[in-house]
């Protein structure tokens, strides 16, 4: 038995398992994936956190308070933007280097939505390739944390009560602990145009959903506004919005620009989407050949390799599915509503923070600051009983068929109507069924959510949360404070 089962080795699982470990807790860390290959790795977008002297928490609060729509939950982004600093600061002292600028000073980057900069990069473009390489290293030289790669959770493990005391694995056996921590990132490889690996479907939501636990906001998905499109290799590559920040442009077929390319992501997303619809073109084009190639090297390389250099050409990019804003409902501790000793942390969790639209880097931010508390509070649990395993009756987290992917794209997209949500409700896949569910539900146009019927954001529903009580495919709006 371990003190703490974390499922998931991307930068939540990777931080709780070692915060876990330093207080000297035992440890078994489960991922799917050999480590620093999770969807944390191909981040590069940073960290955001108030480190600069025109800077604070209460600043970066209004912006993502702002960014959010009038849906963050305020509790969980003061926690955000209190404690990233000395997140960022741990990270250093377990060796992980930031870019500096010339006075060896942190360098700090401004994305869209922010209104200072706040976002630290390691290796310009390749900050979740720096992190995730650092901490994965820590993680397989601590002799409290065991992990076992290429296993997959098949479901919770629960006592006569209810409590989570486990896992069950596929291909059998069973780990038991005080606390197990989801850390299994998010859902939006659902969508057949993504960013993400084809393993970010959801798996996580859908075994706490199975084991009791509520789920939240899934209407709310981020379209990245800049993916590649049409370059063989390169399909969905993700160009970062700190690009954009430092200098480029977006432009239609006409060659005009035609959107403020530092607005929060829903807002570019949609216009860029907007403009694809209304002129049948199949890309717009970012220019970033006044940016500094050095400051993103692997962007530079990527599309070099794939034959067209940034340089000295415009780069065709269209929105892609990047991250659900939605997931398993917790506390400011991790702790999964409605199963005790079950926690969740990251892209799988939903504490309100991100609201209707994540502000850009908060996110990183999201898995030191809370994946640090749900490991202390976790530790707090009791002991588990003697469990006899049983495996679960069915499998609990299928991934989508492809044509499912298709219909959530295409039915639930950046633009939804009650047409397509009520078709995608049929779709065999669970958690396909429950975003329509969700999106029809929600009757308005907020963030990253978008109807078509309903092109206004209905003040009634600030602060209202859609959630999904264990076993309902019926959601209730539910305040958050």
């Amino acid at each position: 038995m371990a003190d703490i089962i974390v499922v998931g080795a991307g930068a939540a699982g990777l931080f709780a398992a070692l915060t876990a470990a330093e207080k000297g807790a035992s440890v078994t860390l489960v991922s799917a994936r050999p480590l620093a290959e999770t969807a944390s790795y191909w981040a590069q977008g940073g960290a955001a956190a108030a480190l600069a002297v025109d800077d604070s928490p209460a600043i970066h609060l209004q912006d993502t308070l702002a960014a959010g729509r009038g849906l963050t939950r305020p509790s969980a982004a003061e926690v955000l933007t209190e404690e990233a600093a000395a997140r960022v600061r741990e990270l250093q002292a377990l060796g992980v280097i930031f870019d500096a600028d010339r006075h060896g000073e942190l360098a700090l980057g401004l994305e869209g939505g922010h209104s200072r900069r706040r976002i630290i990069h390691a290796g310009g473009s390749a900050t979740g390739r720096r992190i995730l390489r650092q901490l994965s290293a820590d993680v397989a030289a601590d002799p409290r944390i065991e992990v076992l790669e290429g296993r997959r959770a098949a479901g919770i493990l629960r006592d006569g009560e209810g409590r989570a005391v486990g896992l069950t694995l596929e291909g059998g056996g069973t780990l038991t602990a005080r606390a197990t921590i989801l850390a299994t990132g998010g859902a939006a490889a659902l969508w057949s145009r993504t960013t993400n690996p084809p393993g970010s479907f959801g798996s996580g939501l859908l075994l706490a959903r199975h084991a009791g636990a509520a789920l939240a906001d899934l209407e709310f998905t981020q379209f990245h506004p800049t993916a590649v499109v049409g370059i063989q290799g390169r399909e969905g590559f993700l160009i970062s919005e700190a690009v954009r920040g430092e200098g480029a442009t977006l432009h239609g077929p006409d060659g005009e620009r035609f959107v403020d390319e530092l607005s929060p992501r829903d807002a570019v997303a949609r216009a860029i989407f907007r403009l694809l619809r209304q002129t049948g073109a199949p890309a717009a084009y970012l220019d970033m050949r006044m940016v500094d190639p050095g400051r993103f090297p692997n962007v530079v390389s990527a599309l070099r390799e794939a034959g067209l250099d940034p340089m000295t050409q415009r780069v065709p990019v269209a929105p892609a599915s990047h991250y659900v804003m939605g997931g398993i409902v917790t506390d400011l501790d991790g702790r999964a509503d409605g199963v005790e000793g079950l926690y969740a942390v990251g892209e799988c969790a939903c504490t309100g923070l991100h609201g209707a639209n994540r502000l850009a880097s908060n996110s990183l931010s999201e898995c030191f600051v809370f994946g640090r508390r749900a490991a202390l509070a976790g530790l707090d649990e009791p002991e588990p009983p003697s469990v006899t395993a049983v495996p679960p009756p069915e499998t609990v987290a299928p991934p989508p068929t492809r044509d499912t992917r298709k219909a959530v794209w295409r039915l639930a997209g950046l633009e939804r109507s009650a047409e397509g949500l009520n078709e995608l409700r049929d779709d065999p896949h669970p958690l396909a069924r429950l975003v329509a569910a969700s999106a029809l539900a929600r009757e308005e146009t907020r963030g990253a959510h978008a109807r078509a019927e309903f092109p206004e954001t209905d003040p009634s529903l600030d602060g209202r949360h859609t959630v999904f009580p264990a076993g309902s495919e019926t959601p209730a709006f539910v305040p958050w404070l």
